[in-house]
Protein backbone atom coordinates (compact mmCIF):
# COMPACT_ATOMS: atom_id res chain seq x y z
CA UNK A 1 0.00 0.00 0.00
CA UNK A 2 1.46 3.83 -0.70
CA UNK A 3 2.97 4.78 2.11
CA UNK A 4 0.77 8.13 3.60
CA UNK A 5 3.42 11.09 3.18
CA UNK A 6 4.02 14.06 5.15
CA UNK A 7 5.40 17.62 4.34
CA UNK A 8 8.46 18.89 6.99
CA UNK A 9 11.06 21.38 6.15
CA UNK A 10 14.70 20.31 5.42
CA UNK A 11 16.80 22.59 7.82
CA UNK A 12 19.91 23.60 6.58
CA UNK A 13 23.05 21.65 6.55
CA UNK A 14 26.17 23.86 6.48
CA UNK A 15 29.62 23.14 4.97
CA UNK A 16 32.50 24.92 4.27
CA UNK A 17 31.52 25.63 0.51
CA UNK A 18 27.66 26.73 1.80
CA UNK A 19 24.69 24.70 2.02
CA UNK A 20 24.38 20.89 1.67
CA UNK A 21 21.20 20.26 -1.01
CA UNK A 22 18.90 16.81 -0.53
CA UNK A 23 18.09 15.14 -3.46
CA UNK A 24 18.75 18.27 -5.49
CA UNK A 25 16.37 20.57 -3.32
CA UNK A 26 18.08 23.70 -2.96
CA UNK A 27 17.62 24.80 1.44
CA UNK A 28 14.35 25.09 3.19
CA UNK A 29 12.50 23.25 0.00
CA UNK A 30 9.52 21.86 1.54
CA UNK A 31 10.19 17.85 0.91
CA UNK A 32 7.91 14.71 1.84
CA UNK A 33 8.82 12.22 3.96
CA UNK A 34 6.89 8.67 5.14
CA UNK A 35 4.78 9.90 8.34
CA UNK A 36 6.11 8.36 11.27
CA UNK A 37 9.71 8.40 10.80
CA UNK A 38 12.35 10.78 12.57
CA UNK A 39 12.65 13.94 11.39
CA UNK A 40 16.24 13.91 9.54
CA UNK A 41 17.44 17.38 10.93
CA UNK A 42 16.49 19.45 13.52
CA UNK A 43 17.55 22.85 13.90
CA UNK A 44 19.25 24.85 16.33
CA UNK A 45 21.75 27.62 16.31
CA UNK A 46 24.01 26.95 13.00
CA UNK A 47 27.50 27.42 12.68
CA UNK A 48 28.99 26.37 9.44
CA UNK A 49 32.62 26.63 11.35
CA UNK A 50 32.06 24.22 14.10
CA UNK A 51 29.70 22.40 12.51
CA UNK A 52 32.03 19.73 10.56
CA UNK A 53 34.06 16.66 11.48
CA UNK A 54 36.52 17.49 9.73
CA UNK A 55 35.59 16.20 5.82
CA UNK A 56 32.74 18.40 5.45
CA UNK A 57 30.09 15.64 7.12
CA UNK A 58 27.30 16.98 9.65
CA UNK A 59 28.39 16.48 13.08
CA UNK A 60 25.41 13.48 14.80
CA UNK A 61 24.76 13.65 18.09
CA UNK A 62 24.60 10.60 20.03
CA UNK A 63 23.16 9.21 23.42
CA UNK A 64 26.78 10.00 25.19
CA UNK A 65 26.95 13.68 24.84
CA UNK A 66 29.56 13.65 22.61
CA UNK A 67 30.09 15.99 20.04
CA UNK A 68 26.91 17.03 18.31
CA UNK A 69 25.09 17.15 21.98
CA UNK A 70 23.08 19.30 23.60
CA UNK A 71 26.48 20.26 25.54
CA UNK A 72 27.56 22.80 22.68
CA UNK A 73 24.43 24.73 21.44
CA UNK A 74 26.01 26.45 18.15
CA UNK A 75 25.86 22.90 16.24
CA UNK A 76 23.08 21.73 14.49
CA UNK A 77 21.81 18.74 16.11
CA UNK A 78 21.49 15.34 13.46
CA UNK A 79 19.72 12.16 15.69
CA UNK A 80 21.51 9.23 14.98
CA UNK A 81 19.00 7.30 12.20
CA UNK A 82 18.69 3.76 11.58
CA UNK A 83 17.88 1.81 8.63
CA UNK A 84 14.05 0.17 8.38
CA UNK A 85 13.38 -2.76 7.41
CA UNK A 86 10.76 -2.84 4.48
CA UNK A 87 7.31 -4.27 4.43
CA UNK A 88 7.96 -5.99 1.56
CA UNK A 89 7.47 -9.65 1.64
CA UNK A 90 10.26 -12.04 0.19
CA UNK A 91 8.04 -13.69 -2.21
CA UNK A 92 6.97 -10.41 -3.57
CA UNK A 93 10.36 -9.27 -4.24
CA UNK A 94 11.10 -12.21 -6.18
CA UNK A 95 7.77 -12.08 -8.30
CA UNK A 96 8.51 -9.07 -8.98
CA UNK A 97 11.70 -9.21 -9.94
CA UNK A 98 11.87 -12.71 -11.86
CA UNK A 99 9.56 -11.96 -14.80
CA UNK A 100 10.92 -8.75 -15.79
CA UNK A 101 13.95 -10.18 -15.50
CA UNK A 102 13.45 -12.90 -17.88
CA UNK A 103 12.04 -10.56 -20.33
CA UNK A 104 15.28 -8.51 -19.73
CA UNK A 105 17.02 -11.61 -20.58
CA UNK A 106 15.22 -12.65 -23.62
CA UNK A 107 16.56 -9.08 -24.98
CA UNK A 108 20.20 -9.83 -24.22
CA UNK A 109 19.93 -13.41 -25.69
CA UNK A 110 18.20 -11.35 -29.06
CA UNK A 111 21.35 -8.96 -28.65
CA UNK A 112 23.98 -11.37 -28.37
CA UNK A 113 22.28 -13.59 -31.80
CA UNK A 114 22.40 -9.71 -33.60
CA UNK A 115 26.31 -9.75 -32.53
CA UNK A 116 26.91 -13.01 -33.68
CA UNK A 117 25.50 -12.25 -36.80
CA UNK A 118 26.83 -8.76 -37.47
CA UNK A 119 30.86 -9.66 -36.17
CA UNK A 120 31.17 -10.91 -40.04
CA UNK A 121 29.71 -7.99 -41.76
CA UNK A 122 32.41 -5.91 -43.61
CA UNK A 123 32.40 -2.73 -41.06
CA UNK A 124 33.66 -4.78 -38.55
CA UNK A 125 35.87 -7.08 -39.95
CA UNK A 126 37.65 -3.75 -41.65
CA UNK A 127 37.17 -1.80 -39.14
CA UNK A 128 37.79 -3.73 -36.33
CA UNK A 129 37.53 -0.83 -33.72
CA UNK A 130 33.77 -0.68 -34.21
CA UNK A 131 34.01 -4.40 -31.88
CA UNK A 132 35.48 -2.46 -29.33
CA UNK A 133 32.67 -0.13 -29.29
CA UNK A 134 30.24 -2.34 -28.35
CA UNK A 135 30.86 -2.90 -24.48
CA UNK A 136 30.64 0.27 -23.79
CA UNK A 137 28.09 1.36 -25.83
CA UNK A 138 26.09 -1.26 -24.03
CA UNK A 139 27.58 0.13 -20.70
CA UNK A 140 25.35 3.46 -21.52
CA UNK A 141 22.38 1.98 -20.85
CA UNK A 142 24.17 1.44 -16.81
CA UNK A 143 25.32 4.59 -17.02
CA UNK A 144 22.97 6.66 -17.89
CA UNK A 145 19.57 4.88 -18.35
CA UNK A 146 19.63 2.75 -15.29
CA UNK A 147 21.17 5.66 -13.06
CA UNK A 148 17.66 7.26 -14.14
CA UNK A 149 15.85 4.10 -13.26
CA UNK A 150 17.01 4.41 -10.04
CA UNK A 151 16.77 8.23 -9.53
CA UNK A 152 13.17 8.02 -10.59
CA UNK A 153 12.46 5.17 -8.67
CA UNK A 154 13.91 6.79 -5.06
CA UNK A 155 12.01 9.96 -5.76
CA UNK A 156 8.89 7.86 -6.76
CA UNK A 157 9.26 6.20 -3.50
CA UNK A 158 9.60 9.68 -1.62
CA UNK A 159 6.25 10.74 -3.36
CA UNK A 160 8.16 13.56 -4.95
CA UNK A 161 6.26 12.26 -8.40
CA UNK A 162 2.71 12.42 -6.99
CA UNK A 163 1.85 15.54 -8.89
CA UNK A 164 1.36 16.47 -12.66
CA UNK A 165 3.72 19.66 -12.17
CA UNK A 166 6.49 18.02 -10.72
CA UNK A 167 6.44 15.38 -12.89
CA UNK A 168 7.07 17.01 -15.80
CA UNK A 169 9.64 19.01 -14.33
CA UNK A 170 11.47 16.32 -13.46
CA UNK A 171 10.96 14.18 -16.66
CA UNK A 172 12.27 17.18 -18.80
CA UNK A 173 15.44 18.25 -16.45
CA UNK A 174 16.39 14.15 -16.66
CA UNK A 175 15.54 13.59 -20.08
CA UNK A 176 18.17 16.74 -21.14
CA UNK A 177 20.66 15.45 -18.65
CA UNK A 178 20.84 12.28 -20.07
CA UNK A 179 21.15 13.74 -24.07
CA UNK A 180 24.15 15.52 -22.95
CA UNK A 181 25.48 12.67 -20.91
CA UNK A 182 25.21 10.14 -23.71
CA UNK A 183 26.87 12.82 -26.28
CA UNK A 184 29.69 13.22 -24.84
CA UNK A 185 30.22 9.79 -22.91
CA UNK A 186 29.19 8.38 -26.17
CA UNK A 187 32.22 10.53 -27.88
CA UNK A 188 34.55 9.74 -25.70
CA UNK A 189 34.18 5.92 -25.66
CA UNK A 190 34.81 6.09 -29.50
CA UNK A 191 38.34 8.87 -28.95
CA UNK A 192 39.41 5.77 -26.14
CA UNK A 193 37.98 2.88 -28.78
CA UNK A 194 40.37 4.72 -31.08
CA UNK A 195 43.37 4.32 -29.00
CA UNK A 196 43.32 1.36 -27.85
CA UNK A 197 42.74 -0.14 -31.19
CA UNK A 198 45.99 1.97 -32.25
CA UNK A 199 48.22 0.86 -29.77
CA UNK A 200 48.28 -3.33 -30.60
CA UNK A 201 48.43 -1.90 -34.57
CA UNK A 202 50.47 1.20 -34.77
CA UNK A 203 48.41 2.63 -36.92
CA UNK A 204 45.76 5.28 -37.41
CA UNK A 205 42.82 5.69 -40.06
CA UNK A 206 40.66 9.79 -40.17
CA UNK A 207 37.96 8.18 -42.23
CA UNK A 208 37.71 5.66 -39.94
CA UNK A 209 37.92 7.61 -36.87
CA UNK A 210 34.90 9.73 -38.00
CA UNK A 211 33.04 6.96 -38.74
CA UNK A 212 33.77 5.49 -35.42
CA UNK A 213 32.69 8.83 -33.85
CA UNK A 214 29.41 9.38 -35.66
CA UNK A 215 28.22 5.98 -35.29
CA UNK A 216 28.80 6.05 -31.26
CA UNK A 217 27.55 9.40 -30.52
CA UNK A 218 24.16 8.45 -32.86
CA UNK A 219 23.73 5.37 -31.31
CA UNK A 220 24.17 7.08 -27.55
CA UNK A 221 21.87 9.91 -27.94
CA UNK A 222 19.16 7.62 -29.89
CA UNK A 223 19.01 4.97 -28.00
CA UNK A 224 19.25 7.01 -24.39
CA UNK A 225 16.33 9.30 -25.64
CA UNK A 226 14.28 6.24 -26.24
CA UNK A 227 14.91 4.53 -23.30
CA UNK A 228 14.85 7.06 -20.77
CA UNK A 229 11.58 8.33 -22.54
CA UNK A 230 10.73 4.25 -21.66
CA UNK A 231 11.97 4.39 -18.22
CA UNK A 232 9.90 7.13 -17.27
CA UNK A 233 6.57 5.55 -18.44
CA UNK A 234 7.47 2.48 -15.93
CA UNK A 235 8.17 4.21 -13.43
CA UNK A 236 4.72 5.76 -13.46
CA UNK A 237 3.00 2.67 -13.95
CA UNK A 238 4.71 1.12 -11.45
CA UNK A 239 3.91 4.08 -8.91
CA UNK A 240 0.19 4.00 -10.36
CA UNK A 241 -0.35 0.07 -9.83
CA UNK A 242 1.52 0.46 -6.34
CA UNK A 243 4.59 -1.96 -7.46
CA UNK A 244 8.06 -1.17 -6.79
CA UNK A 245 10.18 0.68 -9.75
CA UNK A 246 12.95 -0.33 -7.98
CA UNK A 247 12.32 -3.73 -8.97
CA UNK A 248 10.89 -3.74 -12.45
CA UNK A 249 12.81 -0.42 -14.02
CA UNK A 250 16.26 -1.84 -14.26
CA UNK A 251 15.38 -5.01 -16.14
CA UNK A 252 13.42 -3.17 -18.53
CA UNK A 253 16.40 -0.43 -19.06
CA UNK A 254 18.20 -3.92 -19.24
CA UNK A 255 15.58 -5.49 -21.94
CA UNK A 256 15.38 -3.31 -24.58
CA UNK A 257 19.17 -1.99 -24.29
CA UNK A 258 21.35 -4.15 -25.59
CA UNK A 259 19.10 -5.21 -28.28
CA UNK A 260 18.43 -1.39 -29.63
CA UNK A 261 21.61 -0.78 -29.18
CA UNK A 262 23.60 -3.35 -30.78
CA UNK A 263 21.26 -3.24 -33.57
CA UNK A 264 21.70 0.49 -33.94
CA UNK A 265 25.24 0.33 -33.75
CA UNK A 266 25.31 -2.71 -36.67
CA UNK A 267 23.09 -0.31 -39.11
CA UNK A 268 24.52 3.00 -38.45
CA UNK A 269 28.04 2.31 -38.76
CA UNK A 270 26.98 0.08 -42.13
CA UNK A 271 25.53 2.74 -43.87
CA UNK A 272 28.32 4.82 -42.70
CA UNK A 273 30.79 2.80 -43.65
CA UNK A 274 28.82 2.23 -47.03
CA UNK A 275 29.01 6.06 -47.85
CA UNK A 276 33.16 6.70 -47.33
CA UNK A 277 33.89 6.34 -50.93
CA UNK A 278 31.19 8.78 -52.33
CA UNK A 279 30.41 10.79 -49.16
CA UNK A 280 33.41 11.25 -47.01
CA UNK A 281 31.70 14.59 -45.50
CA UNK A 282 29.11 12.79 -44.48
CA UNK A 283 30.84 11.65 -40.65
CA UNK A 284 32.01 14.50 -39.80
CA UNK A 285 28.89 16.27 -40.49
CA UNK A 286 26.82 14.09 -38.01
CA UNK A 287 29.36 15.10 -35.42
CA UNK A 288 29.16 18.60 -35.84
CA UNK A 289 25.22 18.36 -35.65
CA UNK A 290 25.01 16.24 -32.55
CA UNK A 291 27.62 17.81 -30.66
CA UNK A 292 26.22 21.02 -31.35
CA UNK A 293 23.31 20.17 -29.54
CA UNK A 294 25.01 20.03 -26.22
CA UNK A 295 24.49 23.60 -25.05
CA UNK A 296 20.96 23.34 -25.33
CA UNK A 297 20.48 19.80 -23.12
CA UNK A 298 23.01 21.83 -20.74
CA UNK A 299 20.78 24.77 -20.27
CA UNK A 300 18.22 22.89 -19.59
CA UNK A 301 19.43 20.88 -17.33
CA UNK A 302 21.17 23.33 -15.68
CA UNK A 303 18.07 25.05 -14.80
CA UNK A 304 16.13 22.04 -13.94
CA UNK A 305 16.30 22.48 -9.99
CA UNK A 306 16.58 18.27 -10.05
CA UNK A 307 19.26 17.71 -12.36
CA UNK A 308 21.63 20.84 -11.73
CA UNK A 309 23.79 19.57 -9.23
CA UNK A 310 23.79 15.80 -11.36
CA UNK A 311 24.65 18.18 -14.17
CA UNK A 312 28.39 18.88 -12.53
CA UNK A 313 28.15 15.83 -9.70
CA UNK A 314 28.00 13.20 -11.66
CA UNK A 315 30.52 12.89 -14.62
CA UNK A 316 33.15 10.95 -13.24
CA UNK A 317 31.07 7.95 -12.47
CA UNK A 318 29.70 8.21 -16.32
CA UNK A 319 33.09 8.43 -17.66
CA UNK A 320 35.02 5.96 -14.84
CA UNK A 321 32.15 3.30 -16.14
CA UNK A 322 32.86 3.96 -19.85
CA UNK A 323 36.49 3.53 -19.43
CA UNK A 324 36.07 0.34 -18.01
CA UNK A 325 33.75 -0.75 -20.23
CA UNK A 326 36.10 0.16 -22.94
CA UNK A 327 38.89 -2.86 -21.22
CA UNK A 328 36.15 -4.98 -21.77
CA UNK A 329 36.03 -4.07 -25.60
CA UNK A 330 39.52 -4.59 -26.02
CA UNK A 331 39.40 -7.95 -24.32
CA UNK A 332 36.05 -9.31 -26.40
CA UNK A 333 38.14 -8.05 -29.37
CA UNK A 334 40.60 -10.32 -29.10
CA UNK A 335 38.12 -13.10 -28.26
CA UNK A 336 35.15 -12.62 -30.26
CA UNK A 337 36.46 -14.82 -33.21
CA UNK A 338 35.94 -17.40 -31.05
CA UNK A 339 32.62 -19.35 -32.09
CA UNK A 340 29.67 -18.62 -29.50
CA UNK A 341 31.38 -16.11 -27.50
CA UNK A 342 29.84 -13.25 -29.23
CA UNK A 343 25.99 -14.63 -28.62
CA UNK A 344 26.89 -15.44 -24.51
CA UNK A 345 28.73 -12.28 -23.93
CA UNK A 346 25.48 -9.64 -24.14
CA UNK A 347 23.83 -12.13 -21.71
CA UNK A 348 26.21 -12.81 -18.69
CA UNK A 349 27.51 -8.87 -18.72
CA UNK A 350 23.42 -7.83 -18.87
CA UNK A 351 22.34 -10.40 -16.21
CA UNK A 352 25.07 -9.21 -14.14
CA UNK A 353 24.28 -5.81 -14.40
CA UNK A 354 21.02 -6.07 -14.46
CA UNK A 355 20.67 -8.10 -10.85
CA UNK A 356 23.26 -5.71 -9.14
CA UNK A 357 21.41 -2.33 -10.18
CA UNK A 358 18.40 -3.76 -8.33
CA UNK A 359 20.05 -4.32 -5.59
CA UNK A 360 21.96 -0.85 -5.60
CA UNK A 361 18.53 0.66 -6.44
CA UNK A 362 16.96 -0.89 -3.41
CA UNK A 363 19.96 -0.33 -1.13
CA UNK A 364 19.64 3.56 -2.13
CA UNK A 365 15.88 4.18 -1.79
CA UNK A 366 16.47 2.35 1.64
CA UNK A 367 19.15 5.07 2.84
CA UNK A 368 16.78 8.13 1.27
CA UNK A 369 14.04 7.21 3.42
CA UNK A 370 15.28 7.53 6.78
CA UNK A 371 18.36 10.03 6.01
CA UNK A 372 20.55 12.31 3.64
CA UNK A 373 24.05 11.80 1.94
CA UNK A 374 26.76 12.24 4.59
CA UNK A 375 25.11 10.78 7.50
CA UNK A 376 25.63 7.32 8.01
CA UNK A 377 22.88 5.22 9.57
CA UNK A 378 24.41 3.38 12.80
CA UNK A 379 23.28 0.27 11.41
CA UNK A 380 24.52 0.07 8.02
CA UNK A 381 27.23 -1.05 6.36
CA UNK A 382 30.50 0.74 7.58
CA UNK A 383 33.94 -0.65 6.10
CA UNK A 384 34.48 -3.74 4.22
CA UNK A 385 31.33 -5.62 4.92
CA UNK A 386 30.77 -9.43 5.92
CA UNK A 387 30.90 -11.64 2.72
CA UNK A 388 28.19 -14.16 4.83
CA UNK A 389 26.25 -11.46 6.20
CA UNK A 390 25.88 -9.77 2.75
CA UNK A 391 23.91 -13.07 1.50
CA UNK A 392 23.12 -14.86 4.93
CA UNK A 393 21.93 -11.65 7.09
CA UNK A 394 18.68 -11.21 8.60
CA UNK A 395 17.61 -8.06 7.08
CA UNK A 396 15.91 -8.03 4.10
CA UNK A 397 18.89 -6.56 1.57
CA UNK A 398 21.00 -9.62 2.61
CA UNK A 399 18.02 -11.86 2.09
CA UNK A 400 17.32 -10.05 -1.05
CA UNK A 401 21.09 -10.55 -2.29
CA UNK A 402 20.71 -14.36 -1.68
CA UNK A 403 17.41 -14.43 -3.74
CA UNK A 404 19.32 -12.17 -6.51
CA UNK A 405 21.90 -14.99 -6.46
CA UNK A 406 19.87 -17.67 -6.81
CA UNK A 407 18.09 -16.02 -10.04
CA UNK A 408 21.03 -16.84 -11.78
CA UNK A 409 20.99 -20.50 -11.77
CA UNK A 410 17.19 -20.62 -12.93
CA UNK A 411 17.77 -17.43 -15.46
CA UNK A 412 20.76 -18.34 -17.03
CA UNK A 413 19.82 -22.02 -17.80
CA UNK A 414 16.33 -20.81 -19.11
CA UNK A 415 18.67 -18.75 -21.78
CA UNK A 416 21.13 -21.13 -22.39
CA UNK A 417 18.50 -23.39 -23.20
CA UNK A 418 17.11 -20.86 -25.54
CA UNK A 419 20.17 -20.49 -27.54
CA UNK A 420 20.73 -24.13 -27.75
CA UNK A 421 17.04 -24.66 -29.49
CA UNK A 422 17.75 -20.85 -31.84
CA UNK A 423 20.60 -22.80 -33.11
CA UNK A 424 22.68 -19.43 -32.93
CA UNK A 425 25.45 -20.99 -32.02
CA UNK A 426 26.05 -23.18 -35.26
CA UNK A 427 29.58 -23.82 -35.07
CA UNK A 428 29.87 -24.29 -31.55
CA UNK A 429 28.35 -27.07 -29.38
CA UNK A 430 26.51 -26.19 -26.03
CA UNK A 431 26.99 -29.53 -24.09
CA UNK A 432 26.16 -29.88 -20.80
CA UNK A 433 29.78 -29.66 -19.08
CA UNK A 434 30.37 -26.38 -20.58
CA UNK A 435 26.52 -25.11 -19.48
CA UNK A 436 27.73 -26.11 -16.17
CA UNK A 437 31.21 -24.36 -16.31
CA UNK A 438 29.38 -21.06 -17.88
CA UNK A 439 26.40 -21.25 -15.25
CA UNK A 440 29.20 -21.52 -12.49
CA UNK A 441 31.08 -18.58 -13.99
CA UNK A 442 27.61 -16.40 -13.98
CA UNK A 443 26.90 -17.13 -10.31
CA UNK A 444 30.75 -16.15 -9.32
CA UNK A 445 30.25 -12.83 -11.34
CA UNK A 446 27.02 -11.64 -9.80
CA UNK A 447 28.14 -12.65 -6.24
CA UNK A 448 31.47 -10.63 -6.57
CA UNK A 449 29.23 -7.16 -8.25
CA UNK A 450 26.51 -8.13 -5.29
CA UNK A 451 29.21 -8.03 -2.66
CA UNK A 452 30.84 -4.77 -4.29
CA UNK A 453 27.37 -3.14 -4.12
CA UNK A 454 27.23 -3.51 -0.60
CA UNK A 455 30.23 -1.76 0.12
CA UNK A 456 29.96 0.26 -2.52
CA UNK A 457 26.46 2.24 -2.08
CA UNK A 458 27.21 3.09 1.76
CA UNK A 459 30.59 4.17 1.24
CA UNK A 460 29.41 6.62 -1.66
CA UNK A 461 26.50 6.95 1.05
CA UNK A 462 29.11 8.21 3.62
CA UNK A 463 31.32 10.33 1.80
CA UNK A 464 28.32 11.95 0.85
CA UNK A 465 27.65 11.21 -2.63
CA UNK A 466 23.81 9.84 -3.86
CA UNK A 467 24.19 5.89 -4.92
CA UNK A 468 21.51 6.85 -7.44
CA UNK A 469 23.90 8.77 -9.37
CA UNK A 470 27.18 6.94 -8.75
CA UNK A 471 26.87 3.49 -7.92
CA UNK A 472 25.13 1.95 -10.92
CA UNK A 473 27.74 3.38 -13.40
CA UNK A 474 30.60 1.69 -11.79
CA UNK A 475 28.86 -1.71 -10.73
CA UNK A 476 27.43 -2.19 -14.54
CA UNK A 477 30.88 -1.58 -15.95
CA UNK A 478 32.66 -3.53 -13.29
CA UNK A 479 30.12 -6.39 -14.49
CA UNK A 480 30.96 -5.66 -18.30
CA UNK A 481 34.44 -6.14 -17.73
CA UNK A 482 34.23 -9.13 -15.44
CA UNK A 483 31.75 -10.78 -16.97
CA UNK A 484 33.69 -10.43 -20.66
CA UNK A 485 36.70 -12.10 -18.63
CA UNK A 486 34.90 -15.17 -17.22
CA UNK A 487 33.76 -15.64 -20.12
CA UNK A 488 36.61 -16.06 -21.67
CA UNK A 489 37.95 -18.14 -19.25
CA UNK A 490 34.86 -20.42 -19.28
CA UNK A 491 35.59 -21.02 -22.81
CA UNK A 492 39.47 -21.95 -22.14
CA UNK A 493 38.15 -23.96 -19.28
CA UNK A 494 36.12 -25.71 -21.07
CA UNK A 495 38.44 -26.26 -24.29
CA UNK A 496 40.87 -27.90 -21.75
CA UNK A 497 38.29 -30.01 -20.41
CA UNK A 498 37.31 -31.58 -23.81
CA UNK A 499 40.76 -32.27 -24.69
CA UNK A 500 41.21 -33.97 -21.93
CA UNK A 501 38.68 -36.34 -22.23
Amino acid sequence: MQNLITEVTLAKVHTKDGDIQHNGHPKDTPISVPIGRDPLVTREKASPEEDLDGQGVPLLSDESGAEGSDEDNSKELIPVVELRESREKLWQIAFQIFFPYLIAGYGMVAAGSVLEIVKRWPVFTNVSEVIILVPPLLGLKGNLEMTLASRLSTQANLGHMDTASEQWVMIGGNLALIQAQAIVVGLLAALFTIVLGWIPEGRFSVVHGCLLCASSVLTATVTSFVLGSVMVGVVMLSRRFHINPDNVATPVAASLGDLSTVSLLAAVSTVLYNTLERHLWVSPFLIVVIVSLIPLWWWLAHHNRYTSQVLYSGWTPVIGAMVISSFGGLVLDYTVSNDGIAVFQPVINGVGGNLVAIQASRLSTALHQVSIPGVLPRNAVNGCPNPLTTFCGKGISSRTAFVLLLMVIPGQIIFLLSIYLMNETKNFKITVTFAAIYVAAAILQVAILLFIANWLVHFLWRRGNDPDNFSIPYLTAIGDLLGTVLLALAFYVYDLVSHNT
